[in-house]
């Protein structure tokens, strides 16, 4: 088995390019020491199917812009809200020890499109930063406390300079 990202866009108000955002997560993973035996899916929805697992997951209403569900060792846990902590990442192979399924993230190209203008970037741009972030959660880091939110935005930025910003 090698790193498989699965990637689907399964909304349609705003146009994804699915291959270069699953190459993005290849490459952040691999960056990451994530290079085999490991899958990954990275889903693209609509505000509703969004909003529909912030409200599952996390309790919160409405939509957000992307939601990381690692596969984690409790079996007992159906989702993983984000910066919640855990065990960390993924599904281990019980004979070899092996990570097999890493998780899922979720982003809405919607909502991304409107942090876009806000944060004054391009879609393109939003939407790199939502991967990035998307697969730094699977690998467990999380931005609750200060200092995991600022060592978490410096290694988006080095991620993203490295990955996104020399081929875009």
């Amino acid at each position: 088995m090698t790193l498989d990202i699965y990637a689907a866009d399964e909304q349609s108000d705003h146009p994804v390019a699915v291959e270069r955002w699953s190459e993005l997560a290849r490459s952040v993973l691999a960056a990451e020491g994530i290079v085999d035996e490991t899958e990954v899916s990275l889903l693209f929805v609509d505000k509703a199917t969004i909003a529909s697992l912030n409200e599952r997951f996390l309790d919160k209403q409405g939509p957000t812009d992307v939601l990381s569900f690692p596969i984690e060792d409790d079996a007992g846990r159906s989702g993983r809200s984000p910066d919640e902590g855990g065990t960390g990442p993924g599904s281990i192979e019980a004979d070899t020890g092996r990570l097999v399924l890493l998780g899922d993230v979720v982003i809405c190209p919607s909502v991304a499109a409107v942090n876009a203008v806000v944060h004054g970037v391009t879609f393109d741009d939003e939407i790199a930063l939502l991967v990035v972030h998307g697969i730094l959660h699977l690998l467990g880091m999380d931005h609750e406390a200060d200092e995991e939110a600022e060592r978490m935005e410096r290694r988006e930025q080095e991620l993203l300079a490295r990955y996104y910003r020399v081929v875009s």
